[in-house]
């Protein structure tokens, strides 16, 4: 694997983590103090369940390869755009992050950990288009996910609400532009 593709999947897993971030911070706003259980438990339960959904897509992606492999770069940059243009839309349209506050319990957890990784899973897909290492890809973004919930956590009191929609504006634009690239990449 190349730097490069190694430095693109880094972008697409930060972008990807701009979910696990905002509602990282909006439930750590809300939450007094934290336990050591706790405080680990949102950002290994993201972790796992980005890297487990961009599994998952890449296999359903795998199963139709070869019948849409002329046209994958146009289905990448697609998926990324709307997903980019979806978060940033999101970040807009959010009625309340009340529904966050409360994220503790294993239920509200596995909601939020589904919710959150729904876009790795059109990731994935688009990455068995681009024959990328899965299993580096995978970690990587299970990784930052887990990293960025934790910083999400730590600076919640301190910064407040407002950062949370900037960084799913954030996370779009760079799902959007990488989308960009790998298009460009494959027309020029």
């Amino acid at each position: 694997m190349s730097d490069s593709s190694f430095l693109s999947i880094l972008i697409i897993a930060i972008g990807l983590s701009a979910d696990c971030f905002a509602v990282a911070l909006s439930a750590s706003v809300a939450t007094k103090r934290f336990t050591f259980a706790n405080f680990f438990r949102l950002p290994l339960a993201f972790g796992v369940f980005q890297a487990i959904m961009v599994v998952l897509g890449w296999l359903a992606g795998s199963a139709v390869l070869d019948f849409i492999s002329a046209y994958d770069h146009w289905l990448a940059f697609a998926l990324l755009v709307f997903i980019g243009g979806r978060m940033i839309w999101e970040s807009f349209h959010k009625e309340s992050d009340e529904e966050h506050k409360k994220y503790t319990g294993w239920l509200t957890l596995l909601a939020l950990s589904i919710a959150t990784s729904i876009d790795s899973l059109a990731v994935g897909l688009s990455f068995a288009f681009l024959e990328v290492d899965i299993a580096v890809a995978s970690a990587t973004i299970g990784v930052t996910a887990f990293v960025i919930t934790i910083i999400a956590q730590l600076i919640g009191n301190r910064v407040g609400a407002l950062v949370g929609k900037r960084a799913e504006i954030i996370g779009g634009l760079i799902l959007i532009a990488i989308g960009i690239k790998i298009l460009l990449e494959h027309l020029l």
